[in-house]
């Protein structure tokens, strides 16, 4: 079934576990049949409306998700610390602060970059909102200068639960940085998201964008007077989003307050990290445990420099020619988060497309769009949450495979075989594997896993593509 999405009205249409259609309310948003596949502009709107089911804490009133409502209300730091609000990661409910800084910086930098295509899409004010909700949750993190709330919530206490997270039942403690324990990638990530954020408020909410202006150079200058990787410190990490090296953050974090702040010493230190840790090799990837290419890609748009120009040049003509793809055309890095690595690639690409003076710019924004059009149903199917042809309907998702309120939601409903009773509109799951076989089953998370992190660089790169549209016909 094709969906639209219109911010207007106040009817959906959503299945039922048995697949028939079930007419439900929800305000402000209304699905009709598309006739057009790549409709960017209501993608990009359906995208906002993943982060919305992620939110942890007090919900606000215009809250467009009815199946959700405020959760983990309790979470605290150590010491009594306020750390509700924030995004849950993933299908569950742990908050991990190094994926979720991330998606802040990647969604930051679409905002800034295409600011025309999400006010044609009417999605500028959801974009700040989506921000916000994670620059909130941050400044509460950053309890002073050098401690920082890096995850609220174990993984192996929260994966003995399974149902919603307004539900929740099992203890939530929450792990920090400090100087005996450091994390220069986490903190660093985190400085960049703010640093970036900061931009994205300037004109519209000037004293916030200069309070997050400030924490960000606090967790800068505390990610670099303080050496560690964040998972020797929070032990989750090393399992679940290791970090195996900080220099490509403190170089992104300090390009980003250069770009914030105009500062001069910003840049030289960024160009320090990049030379000192070697970042100017071509990337294999670009995720949250890899920023160089995004670091060659920044700097080049803030220097202008061909050394910059060249590396960003060389990561996507790699992947434009030589990296391994699909059969029907999607590259592929590895297996989880498929659709993840292929959007993050395109989304560097389309930034290195607006360098000016790049040989294979349109080449570069061919490409971005190619890998979106897989990914929206051109080869044969849709792989985003209630868009297009043959959407996925079991991503492996604990709230929205329950039954409406007041039924109980438990393991059976992991276990059950038909799609999931509320649709987790927007959310890109995990994807194919290198055959382009996809199996729809939530149980099977290497297919349809959906985390804010795969989320990011796609909702940029819908943003990109439509700002090419919106300058085509303007």
């Amino acid at each position: 079934m094709n969906f639209q999405v219109l911010v207007t009205c106040t009817i959906i249409f959503a299945y039922t576990s048995s697949g028939a259609v079930l007419e439900k309310k929800l305000s402000a948003v209304n699905v009709k049949p598309i006739e057009e596949d790549n409709d960017y502009a209501k993608v990009l709107e359906l995208s906002f409306l993943f982060y919305e089911a992620q939110r942890s804490g007090k919900l606000p009133s215009d809250n467009r998700i009815p199946w959700r409502g405020d959760s983990a209300l309790n979470d605290s730091g150590v010491d009594g610390e306020d750390l509700t609000g924030g995004y849950y990661d993933a299908g569950d409910f742990v908050k991990f602060g190094f994926t979720m800084a991330w998606t802040t910086t990647l969604l930051a930098w679409g905002g800034i970059s295409w600011p025309e295509a999400y006010s044609a899409a009417g999605q500028l004010d959801e974009l700040r909102k989506a921000v916000k909700w994670s620059t909130d949750y941050f400044i509460k993190c950053h309890v002073n200068e050098t401690t920082f709330y890096g995850q609220v919530g174990d993984f192996t206490l929260d994966h003995k639960f399974w149902g919603r997270p307004e539900d929740l039942n099992t203890s939530r403690p929450a792990f920090k940085i400090d100087t005996e324990h450091p994390g220069s990638d986490l903190a660093g990530e985190t400085a960049a998201a703010l640093a970036a954020s900061s931009l994205l408020f300037k004109v519209t909410n000037p004293e916030y964008s200069e309070e997050l202006l400030r924490h960000a150079q606090e967790l800068y200058q505390f990610a670099t007077d303080y050496r560690g990787l964040y998972h020797q410190s929070i032990k989750d990490g090393t399992q679940y989003y290791e970090s195996t090296d900080y220099g490509d953050e403190l170089a992104w974090a300090a390009a980003w307050l250069y770009k914030a702040t105009k500062t001069t010493n910003y840049l030289d230190e960024a160009e320090y990290h990049y030379q000192h840790f070697y970042l100017n090799e071509r990337a294999n990837s670009f995720f949250y445990n890899k920023k160089s290419a995004g670091v060659q890609i920044l700097l080049a748009q803030l220097t202008g420099r061909d050394v910059y120009k060249n590396s960003s040049n060389d990561f996507c003509h790699f992947f434009m020619k030589q990296q391994k793809r699909t059969p029907k055309g999607l590259i592929y890095i590895e297996k989880m988060g498929t659709l993840c690595h292929a959007a993050n690639v395109a989304f560097a690409c389309l930034q290195a497309a607006d360098l000016g003076e790049i040989q294979h710019s349109q080449e570069y924004r061919d490409f971005a769009k190619e890998q979106i059009s897989y990914m929206l149903g051109s080869a044969g199917r849709s792989y985003v949450v209630g868009w297009g042809n043959n959407p996925p309907t079991q991503p492996n998702h604990a709230a929205s495979s329950c039954p409406d309120k007041p039924a109980s939601c438990d393991w059976s409903d992991l276990d059950r075989k038909s799609a999931n009773p509320q649709i987790l509109y927007g959310a890109l799951v995990s994807g194919p594997d290198e055959r382009d076989k996809f199996d729809d089953n939530r149980q099977d998370y290497i297919y349809t896993d959906v985390t804010l992190d795969c989320n990011a660089g796609f909702t940029g790169t819908l943003a990109g593509l439509l700002q090419l549209r919106v300058k085509a016909t303007s």
